[in-house]
């Protein structure tokens, strides 16, 4: 099938590579003229475990190619998927001025009938709003349906063509027998495609991460009293998880959650239900138990040296919202790092692939080391701050001998406080 994805971001370079790699031609497009220069060149602005190696493929095979020739692509697919960013507005709403814009711009090209399906996270009630616009543009026959993506970063393309579901919100049988036939061949063994009404699509994307971000801050916060009380939060995670009930996926204590997703998606959720009256005490509180929680990392860390820090080097150990991806947005590092600056402290850092991003935010402000062990070089303290696998199991003795403080701040709770301790490490976690 002749697909077009407009937008070549996160969302949209993973599913159009990935839809491309089952046999569809995909044409990704996208106004930013410099990225899709360099995506013909295979220079991949992510950082996403097997994309890369995607994308090359199907642009050797002819089957995935990159323009900024929005008018052509419309034209040249029978589906178009808009996946573009929906920034948090100031007063936390989402903000559909690109989904808008590029939907006038599909109307306007419209030569034949066309499925337009919309892949980026929007308030409920914007398919119906967008068919709306395009209605008062073309008089060429079209359906609007909602496609919301799960995928997670670090795993997005193994999500994308391993999903556990897929969900169609349509109100057309005919776009409905479409998207069956675009999301068939990932379901060869079980039919996970869900489908549903459109505005019921548009709040499930909500609902899910909503209720992730729920578990993580419930955590954080049972974490947090558990510590007052004297009880082993990581034991108390295992008691609970094993309960069938709860599981144990997303319900790890430490310094909270980052990313595009999350943040963005509770304000949004709280804007929708603030506009309809509705109370959102739940999500306030994820919210606010979130952000709170970096404060008190760097709170620890004060309490530690008895609030004075100043020009003390901190070897901080990741700087990514999380491990597997290069992205920084909304990271929780960039707030701990900001706050111990604040109070004079010297950081030097290092992360596997983030380190770029991290110059974009912090400049020069911030010392970045070559490698995990370079950054202890002179160091009073190590923050872990992102869990990636090469942090997990470091070398101990050699981190005690190398910190003058003999002293780890773990943000993420993955080492074991006995065999630290045994070395002569004393260690802080959440």
């Amino acid at each position: 099938m002749k697909i077009c994805v407009i937008g070549t971001g996160y969302v949209g370079l993973v599913a159009g590579t990935c839809l491309a790699d089952m046999g569809n031609i995909v044409i990704c497009c996208d106004n930013d003229t410099e990225k899709i220069e360099k995506l013909k060149n295979g220079i991949v602005p992510i950082y996403e475990p097997g994309l890369e190696e995607l994308i090359r493929n199907n642009m050797k095979e002819k089957r995935l190619s990159f323009t900024t020739d929005l008018p052509g692509s419309v034209r040249e697919s029978k589906v178009c998927f808009i996946a573009v960013a929906t920034p948090q507005d100031n007063d936390g709403s989402c903000n559909l001025n690109t989904v808008i814009d590029v939907a006038k711009e599909i109307a306007e090209n419209i030569n034949e009938y066309k499925v337009v399906v919309n892949k980026s996270t929007v308030p409920v009630g914007t398919a119906e709003k967008l068919a709306k616009i395009m209605a008062n543009i073309t008089d060429k026959p079209f359906d609007v349906v909602s496609n919301p993506e799960f995928l997670k970063q670090g795993a997005a393309v193994d999500d994308f063509l391993s999903p556990d579901r897929v969900i169609i919100g349509s109100n057309s049988d005919k776009a409905t027998q479409i998207m069956k036939e675009i999301y068939s061949p990932y379901f060869k063994t079980a039919d996970r495609m869900i489908f549903m009404d459109v505005k019921s699509a548009e709040m499930t994307k909500y609902a899910a991460n909503a209720f992730l971000a729920a578990r993580i801050s419930f955590i954080n916060e049972l974490s947090n009293i558990c510590e007052k009380v004297g009880a082993d939060i990581k034991q108390v995670r295992i008691g609970i998880s094993t309960d069938n009930r709860i599981g144990n996926k997303f319900l790890f204590p430490g310094i909270g959650f980052g990313g595009s997703c999350f943040p963005k998606d509770i304000s949004a959720l709280i804007a929708v239900a603030r506009e309809n009256n509705c109370s959102s005490g739940i999500l306030e509180a994820v919210r606010d138990v979130n952000n709170n929680q970096r404060i008190i990392f760097v709170n620890k860390i004060l309490n530690f040296y008895g609030g004075n820090i100043e020009n003390k080097v901190f070897a901080v150990w990741g700087l990514s919202f999380k491990p597997k991806t290069n992205d920084m947005r909304e990271a929780p590092s960039i707030t701990i790092i900001n706050k111990l600056r604040e109070h004079g402290a010297i950081i030097r850092a290092y992360d596997p692939q983030a380190m770029e991003n991290a110059k974009k935010i912090f400049g020069n402000s911030v010392q970045y080391a070559s490698s995990s062990y370079n950054a202890l070089e002179n160091a009073d303290a190590l923050l872990l701050l992102t869990e990636w696998n090469e942090f997990r199991h470091p070398d101990f003795e050699k981190i005690n001998n190398m910190l003058k403080d003999k002293v780890i701040f773990d943000g993420r709770n993955q080492y074991n406080t006995a065999k630290l301790n045994a070395l002569g490490l004393k260690y802080i976690n959440m």
